[in-house]
């Protein structure tokens, strides 16, 4: 008997809270994010503050290029533990539609990272004005309230970019070789280079959203849109690869 829709989606569920790497990976999203807030905005939140034209809104998320790492690293994780010890055709078993099985997967991964995404994004905000002084903005200022929600569904985004990504290249090391070293480095190598074109680089594209001002042909939500482009290309990559091979 075929599994309804509903019950892939619980035992994703299951699966993730119960993988402790996977719901680590999860949890860090939150917990680097903060932990950087706090101790950038404690430090030199004022100072930085205090620079001509600096854009506040922008810098308040700051912290938001570190959680990323860790949301890379959940959507990662959570599809390449399919990979290890036959678990796919365990899966394949229980779910014989691979497209329901993937998207059950990637609908979980998502949710979660979204919901989490939102929180995190908000407290980092919220928490790093409580060091700023003077120089404190509130979720009224134009763009806070865009940027809080914006840097939720980034999070979420990035989370699904890797996961798509994972599928194709069926390991989380083959993954995070290609996406961390190009968040960290490659754009902004690409970035000096290219100029204008790099603002298409999802990491740059997303991060739009978290400005108060913006240069170039796209604006926060435009920026966002292609992120989402890029997350769907490595989502439908993925989907084409896992219904092709072999498990």
């Amino acid at each position: 008997m075929a599994m309804s829709t509903t019950a892939v989606l619980h035992s994703e569920w299951i699966k993730i809270k119960s993988v402790r790497s996977v719901a680590g990976s999860l949890i860090a999203v939150f917990a680097a994010t903060i932990s950087v807030t706090v101790l950038a905005s404690s430090t030199v939140g004022q100072a930085e503050a205090d620079n001509p034209g600096k854009d506040l809104l922008f810098s308040a998320f700051y912290a938001l290029n570190f959680g990323q790492i860790a949301a890379i690293c959940f959507g990662a994780s959570a599809l390449s533990s399919e990979f290890l010890n036959g678990a796919l055709r365990i899966s394949f078993t229980a779910v014989p539609s691979r497209s329901l099985f993937y998207f059950a997967k990637m609908a979980t991964i998502g949710g979660l990272a979204l919901v989490v995404g939102l929180i995190t994004s908000f407290a980092a905000f919220l928490v790093g004005q409580l060091f700023m002084g003077e120089y404190t903005i509130g979720l009224g200022e134009p763009g806070a309230l865009r940027a809080a929600f914006g840097g939720g569904l980034y999070l979420a985004l990035m989370a699904l970019l890797s996961a798509g990504l994972t599928a194709v290249l069926r390991s989380a090391v083959a993954a995070l070789s290609l996406l961390i070293p190009f968040i960290l480095i490659v754009s902004l190598v690409v970035g000096e280079i290219a100029g204008g074109a790099a603002q298409y680089l999802p990491d740059q594209a997303g991060q739009l959203v978290l400005r108060s001002q913006h240069e170039g042909s796209l604006g926060p939500w435009t920026g966002l849109a292609v992120t989402a482009g890029w997350a769907s290309a490595a989502l439908v990559a993925g989907w084409w690869t896992l219904r092709k091979r072999d498990a």
